[in-house]
């Protein structure tokens, strides 16, 4: 996983999301729910176990 992928989830965020964007990545990771912007630092093992999709942005995306 890199920085700007989006995570979809197993489970929902507690607003109803499941996508999630990587804002930094290593022994933890610093993502935000794309739906209501809370950003969290979760482990590496927790983030893992629980992804369902990674989709990463076209190279013209990036901004």
């Amino acid at each position: 996983m890199r920085v700007g992928d989006i995570l979809t989830m197993k489970k929902n965020h507690p607003c109803g999301g499941r996508e999630f964007l990587v804002l930094r990545s290593g022994m933890d990771f610093r993502i935000r729910c794309t739906t209501c912007g809370r950003e969290m630092m979760l482990p590496r093992l927790r983030v893992e176990k629980n992804i369902k999709k990674i989709t990463r942005p076209s190279p013209g995306e990036e901004g």
